[in-house]
């Protein structure tokens, strides 16, 4: 097809990782476009909690697939390829270079190498996995996925309802585990001519970075933010609200924990996530890791990711 022939290059790693910033600083000096592979930076006024680019931000540098949605609304993956698809044609037409920039692995695996083919979704499944979550808590599906499918249990956030639903889905409508039919993405195929970098930090700085990020966010008014998003009509979405952060500030503002508490809960979640996004990123074989110490700037690290051979932009 002839997207095979796009080359398109991806910046991953763990959240609070440099991504946004190394990926601006190499935009600048490349002459590229970014397009956005977060599952949550596509909903509108979700800004603080997900340290979306600023307006000023977004001037510097093009941004495409941020404030896609309302966060009433939901978004799927199959969404996002196609907007991502659509975004990649408008870069290349205009001769830019196309730097996805992110940390949804889900995202990064659809757009790269196809959706997952598995079967159509089963409305009445659906609402009795939910309504089950409403009653007893995420946390328990999250237990029973990681009985049936110990890899997606290991890979799926515990409180990302929407996938977790998903694989018991899957699982309900075919008896094998989703991990087991996602092997078909296994086989070296991509819709791309893809290049994959990762930034990868010692898990200790990483844990230093997310809990300054953390309290950075607390400070510019994340629970404003969310207090905000609480109270609109219609209600944030099921999905939207497992976002990190906002489904922690969400407890606080129902009255289920103190404020303490649920930054507490904040920082040991997104620790979650990054070895969710960990477990993930081990798919990725082609990925060419650079090892990122605490001094490393993002400029510094955006020349020596321009400096590369072999990259799309090198003469």
């Amino acid at each position: 097809m002839a997207r095979a022939s796009t080359r398109i290059t991806f910046i991953l790693g763990c959240t609070g990782g440099g991504k946004g910033a190394t990926g601006r600083a190499l935009a600048k000096l490349i002459g590229a476009e970014i397009v956005s592979v977060d599952s949550m930076k596509v909903y509108k006024r979700m800004d603080i909690g997900t340290a979306k680019p600023t307006a000023e931000q977004r001037l510097d540098v093009p941004h495409h697939l941020l404030d896609v949605v309302e966060p009433s609304e939901e978004y799927s993956v199959a969404q996002f390829v196609g907007d991502a698809e659509r975004a990649i044609a408008d870069i290349t037409a205009r001769g830019k270079h196309v730097l996805c920039v992110g940390g949804t692995a889900l995202y990064i695996k659809s757009l790269s190498e196809g959706l997952f083919d598995g079967p159509s979704a089963n409305d009445s499944i659906r609402n009795r996995l939910r309504q089950r979550a409403e009653q007893f808590g995420t946390a328990a599906l999250h237990s029973e996925l990681c009985r049936v499918d110990p890899e997606a249990g290991d890979r799926i956030h515990p409180n990302d309802l929407r996938r977790i639903v998903r694989a018991l889905e899957v699982y309900e409508l075919t008896g094998r585990p989703i991990s087991e039919l996602q092997t078909q993405w296994d086989r070296n195929r991509t819709v791309y001519d893809c290049v994959f970098l990762g930034l990868r930090r010692e898990k200790e700085e990483e844990n230093r970075r997310c809990n300054a990020r953390i309290k950075r966010m607390v400070e510019a008014g994340l629970v404003d933010e969310v207090r905000s998003l609480w109270l609109e009509k219609p209600p944030i979405s099921s999905i939207a609200r497992q976002a990190l952060g906002y489904a922690e500030i969400i407890e606080y503002l129902e009255g289920r924990v103190i404020l303490d508490d649920a930054i507490e809960n904040i920082k040991i979640n997104t620790r979650k996530f990054s070895k969710a996004q960990r477990t993930w990123f081990k798919r990725f074989r082609q990925t060419e890791w650079i090892d990122v110490t605490e001094g490393d700037t993002a400029d510094g690290l955006a020349r020596r990711l321009a400096d590369m051979e072999k990259m799309p932009w090198s003469k």
